[in-house]
């Protein structure tokens, strides 16, 4: 393709630079072949336009018309294949990537930034999975107390992550705690009453999002608000009931209580939301001999675990203290840090060494292990990014570790989009994930390196972060079959309920009817009237031959373009999709049109208590990270409103000026995004074209 040259290059390594393309200055006077690539790059310029307009089906259609006319252009397959995976067309675009990969040549440049994403998509599992039982994590970083002989923070005894990526440290040797984004810089300090902290020891977060530190030599707990500020702090130094000696390890249980370990009275102290004393226990009795010196815990379930950094013990207590046996009692050399995983299962911080338990086999999985003289892990916590901080008492640092797959994987980073109407001002929206499609959030400016063919580009600016979005964006897609029709009354409830929760956080974008023809309903979202009118139809309209699978594409190309949090809300009966549910699209390619744009699915039943989600409805919500709820629950659907407002996102937005000619506008001009962190990279390359002048 003539008038499509080559790209250069930025290294030998995940590079791709999409270079000039010229338009013929005359028709007149071009060959046959010219005239081929002529109508090629017509038709390439236009479906560049549309991609970057999220008009996936305009695009393809543009882009198909420019193979028609060069087939075999690898530069028009890989961006066919990149629209067919924005529209949830995994297999078609796995198809046009591997044919752009032999003409290029599997070991060229182009060819290796093609096949990372062919393998991301070709070994996808779970949205969001639990740990994986055989990761092994090893060092990638470290944030040290000290550096060059300043000293930042001194002998880490705690970590605490935030939802941004960043964590809160509890350092017992500067008698402070300080707040450490994803680079390990020190935004925030907090020392503490007026007298200062008496030596930190651990960090808890209360269901209020207050946060808890014990003072080890002060005898107390001190309570933070949510930002780190003290307010106050509960407990006294001594040995009577509801006085503290030595408060080390603390924990929040899932109806808000504070369990606070007593190294000194050798005993685990309980006190309410409020702060006032409920019992202690761990005293020998008949049963249990006792602690010799508790070092950890952790409850979940109605179920305390406590860890004995002496007697190498994990024990296991209900919530009123009473003993329910070992959980862990061979094997440890001084257990002390206690998490839960997301997964259930414990995180132990094990002096020089981190391990998961099973608390329901007791089997034990080593995450790690370390053999430096001066390792003393005294707790560890999975940070946001699913990285393993590890409080590294000894060595005076956090110790950052990443698994192996992730190491190897890399980051992924995809330019979504890349706005050109302020030219020569670009704006570029691109994501990061890790190879579990996790989000990576909390990256800032140093992030981020953006070049155009190879050179660093000018002004380059963070201008914001979708996980920082504290808006959501909301499609409502309405069951129209004849199973729904009894529950027209429930259906207008859910509307006014999500319409009533999204108050302040978020807004609704359209609602739509999923009949035999999906129809975008009218709606005034200031009316409760209005809503509710909308989920109430004549029977006719409660079709058996009801399209959810083109109701659900609508509903969410509504939402590509808005916020970067935004989910689609079915409100069904649960008495399935109907027997044309998935006649034009399948099922994987509605997830992957989701999930691949960002947008979650969430399912709201309204049916009888008998009716189940289904199936189909639980791999939607799985791919997307969503869930099912049932209307009439306790909590009704605000904790699906607040899940989505505050649910990781990796989306950024970066500013820049561009400096390379544009041909008057005709030419297609690269740019690259790498993205760093700690010791894990990733890298894309894409395009644009400027207006025409």
């Amino acid at each position: 393709m003539k008038s499509l040259r080559r790209p250069a290059f930025l290294t030998a390594l995940f590079t791709v630079l999409f270079v000039c393309v010229v338009l013929p200055a005359q028709d007149n006077a071009v060959s046959g072949s010219d005239i081929d690539s002529l109508h090629a790059t017509e038709s390439f310029r236009l479906g560049i336009e549309a991609y970057n307009r999220n008009s996936f089906n305009e695009s393809i259609y543009a882009l198909e018309q420019a193979l028609s006319w060069k087939p075999d252009e690898a530069l028009i397959l890989n961006w066919l294949g990149r629209a067919y995976y924005r529209s949830g067309m995994e297999n078609i675009a796995l198809r046009q990537w591997q044919n752009a990969v032999g003409i290029y040549g599997p070991s060229s440049p182009e060819a290796l930034l093609i096949n990372s994403w062919i393998e991301r998509v070709g070994s996808r599992r779970s949205v969001f999975p639990a740990m994986n039982e055989a990761d092994r994590y090893v060092e990638i970083g470290h944030f040290p107390g000290s550096y060059d002989g300043i000293t930042s923070f001194g002998q880490p005894s705690s970590v605490l992550p935030e939802r941004d990526g960043s964590l809160w440290v509890a350092a017992y040797g500067s008698n402070e705690i300080v707040r450490l984004d994803v680079n390990g810089v020190i935004h925030y300090r907090e020392r503490g009453p007026v007298a200062g902290f008496d030596r930190p020891f651990a960090l808890a977060r209360g269901l209020d999002g207050r946060i808890y530190v014990s003072e080890f030599r002060g005898g107390r707990v001190s309570v933070l608000d949510a930002d780190g500020r003290w307010l106050s702090h509960i407990g006294s130094k001594g040995i009577n009931p509801g006085q503290l000696s030595g408060p080390a390890a603390i924990s929040i249980d899932d109806e808000g209580y504070l369990y606070v370990v007593e190294f000194g009275n050798r005993r685990v102290s309980k006190f309410d939301p409020d702060g006032a004393f409920i019992n202690s226990f761990g005293s020998k009795s008949a049963d249990f001999s006792g602690f010799l010196a508790p070092s950890g815990i952790a409850s979940r379930g109605g179920v305390v675990y406590v860890a004995d950094v002496l007697a190498k013990c994990i024990y296991s207590f209900d919530s009123n203290g009473f003993y329910l046996g070992i959980l862990a009692g061979g094997g440890l050399e001084g257990p002390e840090g206690l998490h839960f995983l997301d997964d259930g299962r414990l995180l132990v911080s094990d002096t020089k060494r981190l391990f998961a338990i099973d608390t329901g086999t007791g089997i034990i999985r080593p995450l790690s292990a370390a053999g430096n003289s001066r390792i003393r892990f005294i707790d560890g916590v999975i940070n946001a990014n699913g990285e393993l901080m590890a409080a590294n008492f000894d060595s005076d640092e956090v110790t950052v570790l990443a698994s192996m797959d992730e190491i190897a994987s890399g980051l992924f980073v995809s330019i979504d989009r890349v706005v050109s109407t302020e030219f020569p001002k670009l704006t570029v929206e691109l994501r990061v994930e890790d190879s579990r499609r996790r989000s990576i959030v909390g990256l800032g400016e140093l992030n981020f390196t953006l070049t155009e063919d190879g050179q660093p580009v000018k002004n380059q600016t963070l201008v914001a972060s979708g996980n920082a979005a504290g808006m959501a964006d909301v499609t409502i897609l309405l069951e129209k079959s004849p199973g729904s029709f009894p529950f027209q009354d429930s259906m207008a409830a859910a509307l006014r309920d999500i319409n009533a929760a999204l108050e302040g956080s978020g807004s609704i974008v359209s609602i739509i009817s999923a009949g035999e023809q999906p129809v975008r309903e009218r709606f005034n979202p200031e009316s409760p009237a209005s809503l509710a009118a909308t989920a109430r139809s004549e029977a006719a309209a409660f079709s058996p031959r009801w399209r959810f699978d083109l109701a659900l594409r609508l509903a969410a190309t509504d939402l590509l373009g808005r916020s970067p949090k935004r989910s689609i809300m079915f409100v069904c009966s649960g008495k399935g999709l109907g027997q044309l549910a998935f006649e034009q699209y399948s099922l994987s390619e509605l997830a992957a049109y989701m999930a691949n744009n960002g947008i979650v699915f969430h399912a709201i039943l309204v049916g009888d208590e008998t009716e189940t989600d289904g199936e189909e409805i639980r791999f939607l919500c799985a791919e997307t990270g969503g869930k099912a709820v049932r209307l009439y629950n306790p909590k009704g659907v605000t904790p699906l409103i607040k899940q989505l407002v505050s649910a990781p996102s990796g989306s950024y937005l970066l500013s820049y000026e561009s400096s390379i000619p544009t041909d008057l506008g005709r030419a297609f001009l690269p740019v690259e995004a790498e993205v760093y962190l700690l010791e894990r990279s990733g890298r894309d390359a894409v395009g644009y074209f400027p207006p025409l002048e």
